[in-house]
């Protein structure tokens, strides 16, 4: 089987982003890590282009509940433009209700330390695996 490039995930936060990327046969979708929203987002953010071979970014869109715009889809818009800047790679935008409730769920029920339970940058770059695991769903 070849080895196809590489799909990253996203879930954009205005303090972290939590960053999750496939195997390179696209089978599996896996947290990576979770950048600070700062300065250096975009230093540490294009070393990832450096180090993976990545061909599209899964970026998660929030909605509200009723399918609506919620307050942060005009953050993610704007994120995605800056992207569309930085990468020059297509960016799939995914609805992305509910991933981090599930993503904390799953930290909960998986890890044991309640020091590391409460790190949010753990929660978010497994909601960005979850939001790219409903994308390879989606198109197998």
């Amino acid at each position: 089987m070849l080895e196809q490039k590489r799909l990253l995930g996203i879930d954009f936060g205005e303090k972290r982003v939590g960053i999750a990327i496939t195997d390179p046969l696209r089978i599996f979708a896996y947290a990576l890590v979770t950048i600070q929203n700062d300065n250096n987002f975009w230093k540490v953010f294009n070393q990832l282009f450096i180090d993976y071979d990545i061909e599209t970014i899964v970026l998660g869109y929030p909605l509200k509940e009723s399918g609506e715009r919620s307050s942060s889809t005009d953050l993610i818009e704007k994120f995605k433009t800056e992207l569309e800047t930085h990468t020059k790679i297509p960016i799939v935008l995914i609805d992305e209700r509910y991933t981090s409730v599930i993503a904390q769920q799953q930290v909960l029920e998986s890890v044991t330390s309640k020091k590391k339970r409460r790190d949010k940058g753990l929660v978010d770059k497994n909601a960005a695996a979850i939001i790219l695991k409903e994308y390879l769903e989606s198109i197998n």
